[in-house]
């Protein structure tokens, strides 16, 4: 018989311990490197820019039809809801009888499969959507439907009107609250913003804010919200249980300073501003508005995102046609990464999918 000799098995023995503990450390280590991507909407040029979040590459282009902006996530992940539209494209003030006709056929929201990245379906029944809002369970989304003045609620499985609901002049920005109750829905004509009971599919209030309200953002409790005010280089600053404004931030730098996307940190301590034709990043406290810092990006940056660590922001540079990587803790650029034509909302979402 052979004997193993005890210097050896005690070898065998310390050998298999340190295995066994490093077991419990392999999800750990697997989770610190879960990976991301970040999906960019390029208005004109109808596609969908596909960003490695470690490589920072361009790692594919989709196309996705007439002017894509808005866009925002299932519930799960694994699919994203693209706002498209066949309007043409016109800025503030535009005598809309001397552009070309709308397409209408253009119109719904694309639903993109992430895993495939391809266009599955487009849902119908709204008229020249910009941004839009998806409820918790992921059975509605609400858009805003710029020609109409409405918000509209459909319901995804039948790709049904549920909705319509009146909410002012040119609706843009949309967003969910973190703790799923309302949707704020901002109005750029008329200067105001409504808040949409989730449950009811009603607007339960209306709030006068500033002007051209464009983009809104939630604390992570759901207690606040912020509202870009591009017109007058402002933030207001809303109560969102109340749902009553309590305050104004108003940006340094000039009248060329516009806050257009924004996003809150995620321990509610910074607010972050795109500010349009300012060309700056903006980082403002949370509770008082201070400055905190900001950094060129470059030509009108729109939309506005950030990795799901907090650590990276990503502006999309709509006149310029790339994205700028920025340290949030630092607010230094990092670098610029090309994509398509007038890059317009950006989203991040982990990859690869669960």
């Amino acid at each position: 018989m052979h004997r193993v000799s005890s210097s050896r098995r005690l070898v065998v023995q310390v050998c298999l311990a340190a295995v066994v503990a490093l077991l419990p450390a392999v999800p750990l280590l697997a989770a610190a490197r879960a990976g991301y991507r970040v999906y960019v909407t390029n208005e004109r040029g109808g596609t969908l820019s596909v960003i490695d979040g470690e490589t920072r590459k361009v790692v594919a282009t989709v196309a996705l039809g007439k002017r894509p902006r808005g866009l925002k996530f299932s519930p799960d992940g694994k699919q994203l809801y693209v706002a498209l539209s066949g309007s043409p494209v016109a800025g503030p003030g535009v005598d809309e009888s001397t552009l070309p006709a709308a397409d209408k056929a253009a119109d719904g929201i694309g639903v993109l499969d992430l895993k495939t990245l391809t266009l599955v379906r487009k849902i119908r029944g709204v008229s020249d959507p910009e941004q839009l809002a998806v409820s918790h369970d992921g059975k509605r989304l609400f858009v805003a439907s710029e020609d109409t003045g409405s918000a509209i609620v459909l319901d995804v499985k039948e790709g049904k009107q549920l909705a319509a609901l009146r909410v002012g002049g040119e609706p843009e920005g949309v967003t969910t609250s973190p703790d799923g109750k309302v949707v704020y829905v901002t109005s750029e004509a008329e200067h105001r913003v409504s808040v949409i009971d989730v449950a009811s599919n009603a607007v339960i209030k209306q709030l006068e804010v500033g002007e051209r309200p464009r983009f809104t953002a939630f604390s992570p409790d759901s207690k606040h919200a912020y509202v870009s005010c591009e017109n007058d280089g402002s933030i207001r600053v809303i109560d969102a249980v109340a749902h009553v404004v309590t305050g104004t931030f108003k940006l340094e730098g000039g009248p060329l300073i516009r806050p257009v996307g924004l996003l809150v940190s995620p321990d509610g301590s910074r607010l972050y501003v795109a500010t349009g034709r300012g060309t700056m990043l903006v980082a403002l406290d949370a509770v008082t508005g201070k400055s905190l810092g900001q950094v060129a990006v470059g030509p009108r940056p729109w939309g506005l995102t950030m990795s799901p660590d907090g650590r990276t922001l990503y502006t999309a540079n709509g006149s310029s046609n790339d994205v700028t990587v920025v340290d949030a803790a630092t607010l230094k650029v990092e670098t610029k990464i090309a994509v398509g034509e007038a890059p317009w909302g950006a989203v991040v979402g982990r990859w690869p999918l669960r």
